[in-house]
């Protein structure tokens, strides 16, 4: 067997009780759980303040824990976050005992331990998601706070050999907008499977730290396109589509170049110039996110709803307020989603497959 092939098992059965998830507020499985294992970073973020926290990592017994009641919940897919996922010193552990109940295990990360740990990523994980946010080493350096960006391309082709898949994903910002297509060829030209881009979040209270500190909720737009940048902006998009018609087609590129283009709509949207485009997202219905001590997302940019840090994952999900959080969004009464940066959507066909 390839070193890094995920060891074969049959397909999971089939399990209608995503398909029921999508009547009512009420949870009956988790096909998808966004693991936050630690708060600590090594990247230094111009966009997040997650790095700023005290360090907490995971317990043990919280993740023995989940990982049960996941498979209890019928459970698909499990991505390892943070802060930065590989600086929780199990990581290996935890990633192994999700594989134990069934899951395909993801790993989220901002690659600097990448190529300094390729043997153990390759031996514990099914896929890899690599913050890339730039095209080369000053950009790199300006947008992540840190000079490594030729550290992450040799971690991204360290375990590229080895097998996994590797998805790269750039949050597309004023320092970097320009390089899309820059992106495109380096990441590809490192052994990346896909390129995705998604624009930088520059209003969201829940996600990426405590950033709002002065209570404005652009506090961060010197990250975001203003009016000037956007006509340069569309020649960009036009550019990458004409330019790279192969990797779109070949899905190197994972949005479509109409999906790019809501890019464009959402900072013009955020310099008044548009209305925000009301995004197709029903996360709320099939996935979570579980931090550090157990608190419970409906979503990475909704707040807290439940806690499993001291009771089962399930009664966690189904709170009186989880339950009027999923009916809330699901209504378009949560301004959060409004602007979101990153809707998800899964129709019954995908969760009766398991994602």
């Amino acid at each position: 067997m390839t070193p890094g092939t995920p060891t074969s098992a049959p397909p999971p059965a089939k399990d209608a009780r995503p398909l029921l998830n999508l009547l009512t507020g009420r949870l009956r499985a988790l096909p998808l759980l966004v693991l936050y294992l630690t708060d600590g970073c090594n990247s230094r973020c111009i966009a997040c303040d997650i790095w700023k926290n005290p360090r907490r990592n995971m317990d043990m017994a919280l993740a023995e824990r989940l990982a049960e009641d996941f498979r209890a919940l019928g459970g698909r897919q499990v991505l390892l976050s943070g802060g930065e996922a590989m600086q929780h010193p199990d990581w290996p552990r935890i990633a192994g005992l999700f594989r134990a109940a069934g899951a395909r295990v993801n790993l989220l990360t901002n690659g600097l331990a990448l190529k300094k740990d390729a043997a153990l990523v390759i031996d514990h994980v099914d896929s890899v998601t690599v913050s890339l946010d730039g095209s080369a080493r000053e950009t790199y350096q300006a947008v992540r706070g840190v000079d490594a960006f030729h550290v992450v391309l040799d971690g991204i082709a360290a375990v590229a050999a080895g097998g996994l898949p590797v998805t790269t994903r750039t949050t597309v910002q004023r320092a970097n907008f320009r390089e899309m297509a820059r992106i495109v060829d380096v990441a590809v030209l490192a052994g990346a499977h896909t390129v995705s881009f998604l624009a930088v979040d520059v209003r969201n209270p829940q996600a990426f730290g405590p950033r709002f500190v002065s209570g404005d909720p652009l506090v961060l737009s010197a990250q975001a396109l203003t009016r000037d940048d956007l006509p340069e902006f569309a020649s960009v998009l036009d550019a990458l589509e004409a330019s790279h018609a192969a990797h779109f087609a070949a899905g190197r590129i994972a949005e479509s170049p109409a999906k790019l283009r809501r890019l464009h709509t959402y900072f013009a949207a955020l310099n008044g110039m548009a209305d925000f485009e009301p995004p197709a997202c029903n996360a709320p219905h099939f996935s979570a996110v579980v931090e550090v001590d157990g608190a419970v997302r409906s979503c990475y940019f909704l707040p807290a709803t439940g806690s499993a840090g001291n009771g089962a994952l399930a009664d966690a999900l189904n709170t009186p307020e989880a339950r009027a959080m999923r009916r809330d969004y699901r209504a378009g009464r949560r301004p959060e989603c409004e602007a979101c940066v990153c809707p998800l959507y899964r129709g019954p066909r995908a969760l009766w497959r398991g994602l």
